[in-house]
């Protein structure tokens, strides 16, 4: 075994007429290395993806003993961390003579702010946008912000989408498939040679689509819970249901958008407000007219707002709001009957399970699926090739039929509900 190299054994040290190696007990991985001019200096030893490495650490004696096994320690850690230094080097030099020549620079963070710029705000819908945004400055650029794209390897992202699936599995997922999309878009644009997730990477979590439905007593307890709660977030949730029109949508309508007055009461949403991009038609049944109605008029032009000057927000709060009446109105009518209260439980629901009840509901009074999508501004698939490109009929009747009918459903199922009104549970 190697003994522990010391300032005495180093400057003891004579050169040959072959270059030596000497290592140092100290700190397994280190030696020094003598020239046969007499020249001395520090090298570490390592693998790195299953190959033999070697990385120059410095001259002596501009690096002692101490400032060896430290710079030498660091370089060590970063192997285990699955870093090669040696590269790190390279691309440290490459970073220098960048800025000194004027090169866009290739550090991640500023590579990540020419994708948004050049791919994400170009490709993507403004809330898609705003996620992956979120993902990047709170995930990525901390973790790799000042290091050269180059320096990335597969073992780094793995890393990191191992670090995000111990805390958010789900947005571990959505980390790993950001990563692609921009690793990708490196190669696409000559930023890199090859993307180092080319090899998959599996997804942490397991995720599947929820197709739940709220029941016809959740539809009743829903209800009692948007009377308790009141404009905007009750008014909101009833909207939904009834409408069956994306969150979004009701949420930053304006009331200039909707035509009240006569039998033809419409919804306009303009395509820029919609997510394809389409101008919807959204009939307007009796029962939804006494929604809106019920919501105080403001200064503002909106129909739902929580300041008076921007749209109703805080759909989480909200949301947990209306679950937990829902629920000690589920336990009081269980209560009612006799039964143990703290038996009843209600599934975990969304704001958008109520646009696909509203869609199943629909359905199950026998509305045929393409009316179904017509309402929700939704193509499934049920209309084709060259009939899909040239239809233009909005089903605005259909729609009408549908929707009233749906809404006549929901007024029947909480016709009781009004009570909850002025009784809390």
């Amino acid at each position: 075994m190697a003994k522990a190299l010391t300032v005495k054994a180093i400057e003891a040290l004579k050169p040959q007429n072959v270059r030596q190696e000497i290592p140092d007990g100290g700190l397994s991985g280190l030696y020094i290395i003598v020239q046969p001019s007499g020249a001395l200096s520090w090298a570490i030893r390592y693998r790195f993806d299953g190959r033999p490495k070697k990385f120059t650490v410095g001259a002596y004696p501009a690096y002692g003993l101490a400032q060896a096994r430290e710079a030498a320690s660091k370089a060590l850690r970063e192997v285990s961390e699955g870093r090669d230094p040696a590269t790190e080097k390279v691309l440290r030099r490459a970073i220098q003579k960048e800025a000194e020549e004027g090169a866009a620079s290739k550090l991640v963070k500023d590579v990540l702010d020419d994708f948004v710029k050049r791919h994400v705000e170009v490709k993507n819908r403004p809330s898609t946008i705003n996620e992956n945004k979120r993902i990047i400055e709170a995930y990525i650029k901390p973790k790799w912000g000042n290091r050269h794209i180059a320096s990335i390897t597969r073992a780094d992202a793995s890393k990191l989408i191992d670090d995000v699936a111990a805390r958010a599995p789900v947005m571990a997922n959505r980390v790993l498939a950001l990563l692609r999309k921009f690793f990708n878009w490196c190669v696409d644009r000559d930023i890199l040679d090859a993307s180092p997730m080319s090899k998959r990477i599996q997804p942490p979590a397991q995720e599947t689509s929820r197709d739940h439905i709220l029941t016809d007593d959740e539809i009743r307890w829903l209800w009692k819970a948007c009377n308790k709660q009141g404009p905007p977030f009750g008014s909101l949730v009833k909207l939904l249901l009834l409408t069956a029109q994306r969150r979004n949508e009701v949420a930053k309508a304006n009331r200039k958008e909707f035509s009240l007055a006569g039998n033809d009461q419409l919804w306009t949403i303009p395509k820029h407000r919609a997510k394809n991009k389409k101008e919807h038609f959204v009939p307007l049944s009796s029962f939804v007219i006494e929604v809106i109605e019920e919501v105080p008029e403001t200064e503002s032009a909106l129909l739902l707002t929580t300041t008076g000057t921007t749209p109703i927000s805080g759909f989480s709060k909200g949301k947990t709001l209306i679950a937990t009446d829902m629920l000690a109105f589920a336990r009081q009518e269980a209560e009612e009957r006799g039964q143990d209260p703290a038996g009843v439980a209600i599934e975990r629901w969304t704001l958008h399970d109520l646009r696909r009840t509203a869609a199943s509901g629909m359905a199950r009074l026998g509305t045929p699926v393409h009316v179904v999508d017509a309402a929700l501004n939704h193509r499934s698939g049920a209309i084709k090739g060259v009939s899909r490109i040239y239809n233009r009929y909005e089903y605005l009747e259909e729609k009408r039929e549908a929707l009233i009918a749906w809404a006549d459903h929901v007024k029947q199922l909480t016709a009781a509900a009004a009570v909850g009104r002025t009784s809390a549970p």
